[in-house]
């Protein structure tokens, strides 16, 4: 089973912090079609976050389509991230890639036009 890297004192909430881990799982192959998540209960207390921030994450993400619970069984991939988020849902992702990049950067004195640039270089040396 797939550990999720949950970090309190990270600036990102908690809920986006395990949403975007789950997201990941299923777009690098961790996760796949099918598999079978913890519970909310048992994800809670080995993350030792409240389980309320768990479920709201599961329900998000049936919501979108990427996990679906089957009750009284638990809850399971529906489908590959990329096949199952909205337009709308990756952008928001993708936005929220981009904060935790620049704040990162930040966080090792680069400012966001340095990072930009850094990218933006690499970019060209890749094609």
């Amino acid at each position: 089973m797939m550990s999720f890297n949950i970090k309190a004192e990270h600036p990102m909430p908690l809920h986006h912090q395990l949403e975007r881990a789950i997201r990941f799982g299923i777009a690098t192959g961790k996760l796949t079609i099918g598999d079978q998540l913890p519970t909310v209960r048992s994800l809670a207390v080995d993350l030792k976050i409240n389980a309320n921030t768990v479920a709201k994450v599961y329900a998000e993400l049936e919501r979108t389509g990427i996990l679906e619970t089957r009750r009284g069984v638990g809850t399971f991939v529906k489908a590959r991230h990329f096949e199952a988020a909205k337009d709308r849902d990756r952008e928001r992702e993708l936005r929220e890639v981009e904060d935790h990049f620049l704040a990162e950067a930040a966080h090792l004195g680069f400012s966001a036009k340095e990072a930009i640039e850094h990218m933006k270089n690499r970019l060209q040396k890749e094609k």
